[in-house]
């Protein structure tokens, strides 16, 4: 039995007056409630509709494409011809390398250092082929490339190696290094 204000209503909608006279009534809260619908309904649609600007597929042009593989190949230039002044435009200041040999370079200096040591330590022409590019955001994309390191006196090594590039002011650069040596089978 539910009261509101001095009527007692049981019964569907059927309800007694305090004085003990039947009265038809509706409940204020059927009318409440098919309104709250109509409001969740017109909510939701419009939350569908405008989810629809959001889910949109962002795809980088053929430019920019162009522009990321560009700057693979920039780095992979100044490795091998071991120009620090080109490696200090194209990486970010915070930029950051793990290497196959599980040592960490972070920041622009310790990476810059620790590419041309490595360039020195294992020569060889290295080759790094762009495979695949993910745009994360419209300023973030990662690029995984295939890395050979090829050396006169052994086989080559082969290698993957995945880019975090961002846009810095509309110029791509790379801020994160991951190079990996595929376990044997």
């Amino acid at each position: 039995m539910i009261e509101i204000s001095g009527i007692i209503a049981n019964d569907g909608g059927r309800g007694t007056i305090s004085n003990g006279q039947w009265a038809n009534f509706q409940f204020p809260s059927d009318s409440i409630k098919h309104f709250n619908m109509k409001i969740i309904c017109f909510l939701f649609l419009l939350m569908t509709i405008s989810s629809f600007g959001y889910t949109q597929d962002i795809k980088l042009s053929e430019n920019e494409r162009k522009d990321i593989s560009l700057l693979i190949d920039k780095y992979s230039r100044a490795r091998a011809s071991r120009d620090t002044m080109l490696l200090k435009t194209i990486l970010t200041t915070d930029v950051d390398q793990l290497v196959s040999t599980g040592e960490w370079r972070s920041g622009i200096a310790a990476a810059v250092v620790g590419m041309m040591k490595s360039s020195t330590s294992k020569p060889g022409s290295r080759t790094l082929t762009v495979d695949k590019i993910r745009l994360v955001t419209p300023t973030c994309v990662i690029v995984d490339c295939r890395y050979e390191i090829a050396n006169a006196n052994s086989d080559p090594r082969k290698m993957w190696s995945s880019f975090i590039v961002m846009a810095d002011n509309g110029v791509w650069k790379i801020s994160a290094i991951r190079n990996m040596l595929p376990a044997g089978d």
